[in-house]
């Protein structure tokens, strides 16, 4: 069976975004062309690692003799979104494996997430490796930077850390300090 393109190549709106509370949050990748939205789920730590690793693509990009790809340093004033994730958000899937990439034919990053594989109790068939769909979506260097500066915003603004345990801090919580403190 072929695999399920979902592409959307230079999107109206690319962003992550969460619903519900800080300690609570579901965190999506949501992509937006014209009327097409595809909302997909994902961990915090996996938004923050692709924050982090696009960063990183896009400093080096940057630092090539001449800056070839004219990647910006700092996000484009006009490309910053702050708004909140388009409505409705329906899961599409939930992220198992995401990549990175970059089309230096067309000077844009490429950034794929594949559903978390669904096991049951059959044995899972070697043949069958192949996903079923993938989402795809191709966007331009100031968008990429946008994207990965919203992104450790959206991160960063969960619960604050405590100080002393260094756990993340409900309205009701009760420190354990560690060892050296106690």
């Amino acid at each position: 069976m072929a695999t399920t393109v979902h592409g959307f190549d230079w999107p109206d709106r690319f962003v992550v975004g969460t619903v519900g509370n800080p300690g609570e949050r579901t965190f999506y990748l949501q992509a937006r062309a014209g009327e097409e939205m595809m909302s997909i789920a994902l961990e915090k730590e996996q938004a923050a690692a692709l924050a982090e690793r696009l960063e990183e693509v896009l400093d080096s990009l940057m630092a090539e003799d001449g800056n070839p790809f004219s990647i910006p340093a700092l996000t484009p004033d006009g490309l910053v979104d702050n708004d909140p994730l388009d409505q409705p958000v329906v899961e599409h899937f939930r992220t198992g494996v995401m990549s990175l990439g970059w089309d230096p034919t067309t000077a844009q990053v490429v950034i794929e997430a594949f559903p978390l594989p669904v096991v049951d109790d059959e044995a899972i068939d070697a043949d069958e490796s192949e996903p079923a769909e993938v989402f795809v979506v191709r966007i331009p260097v100031g968008a990429a930077r946008a994207f990965a500066k919203r992104t450790r915003e959206v991160v960063g603004a969960g619960r604050p850390i405590c100080s002393l345990c260094k756990v993340p801090m409900d309205p009701d919580h009760v420190c354990t300090l560690p060892d050296e403190f106690q």
